[in-house]
């Protein structure tokens, strides 16, 4: 099989871990990079080995030799450079959310579906062999019927000067990891009879930055009855990203789901026994790169396309209007 040809559209920390070292294990090929920095671009270009640097984020999109583009810059910027990319033709791998909010992500999917090309949101954990066991053990009946979903993303908060606190680039504890809670639970919906609906939630500004969210708790529930609960803050002392699933029968944990590449454990307790599985830490990254390559290359669908983006970007702007906060604004570029 041809090899992806791909184009990275900044130099993120998170680019390094996201495609490059997937790259390299599945032989896909770093074709270009570009950054706002060119020199930025050229040092990312020599440590990464990838093949050669643009000058800006349009012309990569633009060169021809490129299939498929990465998106990690700002969350502000997924949107309009995902639309972009779509516009020349090109697959897209985004890092998540995909949009800065519901309305962005209707169009990204509208032109997804319009040109045929394959896109993909970067909720990589949904395609490790954790995540796959957490939702068998439901599916098989293994727990019993499913009751509650209870899915925590908390940690220290970053930097003063982050982007993750900018409201105009779309940040926020919702857009930065609570995003991953949410969509968590909207795995389980076909489980429960449908996809949760949001009963409540509640949040807390960071410190004199109006409509950025420091913290949100929200509670959900199944067309069952199964409950849900999300936690995320960006200002805890602690750092905790589980999912806990409870049935009547027993309750699973995955005390790392969202990085299992850290921690592959699920811990199982039934009225029994409890016992620890672990499902392996190849990175949730690497399996992501592939189910993008066996879509573009085979058709195979993806659990994360532009649908499934636009449902769980839909779910985020409901948290925040019953919060009393602002959905993200829109970005032009």
């Amino acid at each position: 099989m041809e090899p992806l040809r791909i184009g990275i559209l900044g130099a993120a920390r998170i680019a390094g871990r996201a495609i490059v070292e997937p790259a390299k294990l599945t032989g896909a090929r770093l074709v270009a990079v570009a950054a706002r920095d060119t020199d930025r671009a050229e040092a990312f270009a020599a440590e990464h080995g990838v093949e050669r640097v643009h000058a800006s984020y349009q012309a990569l999109i633009d060169d021809p030799e490129i299939e498929a583009i990465y998106n990690p810059l700002a969350n502000a910027l997924h949107g309009p450079w995902n639309l972009r990319a779509l516009a020349a033709g090109k697959h897209v791998l985004t890092e998540k959310p995909s949009a800065s909010n519901a309305a962005e992500a209707l169009q990204v999917r509208d032109a997804v579906h319009s040109s045929g090309l394959v896109f993909m949101e970067g909720f990589h954990y949904a395609y490790h062999p954790v995540m796959r066991r957490l939702q068998e053990l439901v599916a098989k009946g293994e727990l019993g019927d499913l009751q509650h979903v209870e899915a925590t993303m908390v940690m220290p908060p970053p930097a003063d000067e982050d982007p993750r606190w900018s409201l105009p680039l779309a940040g926020g504890a919702v857009m930065d990891i609570g995003c991953y809670a949410l969509h968590a639970q909207r795995m389980f919906g076909q489980y429960a009879g449908g996809a949760p609906k949001l009963l409540s939630a509640r949040a807390g500004e960071r410190k004199r930055l109006p409509g950025v969210d420091e913290w949100l708790n929200a509670d959900l529930e199944f067309p069952s009855g199964a409950t849900g609960s999300v936690r995320t803050s960006m200002a805890s002392e602690n750092l905790d990203f589980s999912l806990k699933v409870v049935g009547s029968r027993g309750e699973a944990l995955a005390p790392f789901y969202v990085l299992p590449q850290n921690d592959d454990r699920v811990i199982v307790t039934t009225k029994e026994d409890t016992w620890v599985e672990h499902l392996g830490t190849r990175t949730t990254y690497t399996y992501q790169l592939e189910a993008f390559v066996g879509a573009i290359r085979n058709g195979a669908p993806l659990l994360t396309d532009a649908d499934d983006a636009l449902a769980t970007l839909q779910l985020i702007d409901e948290c925040y209007s019953a919060a009393g906060m602002t959905p993200r604004p829109s970005s032009t570029i």
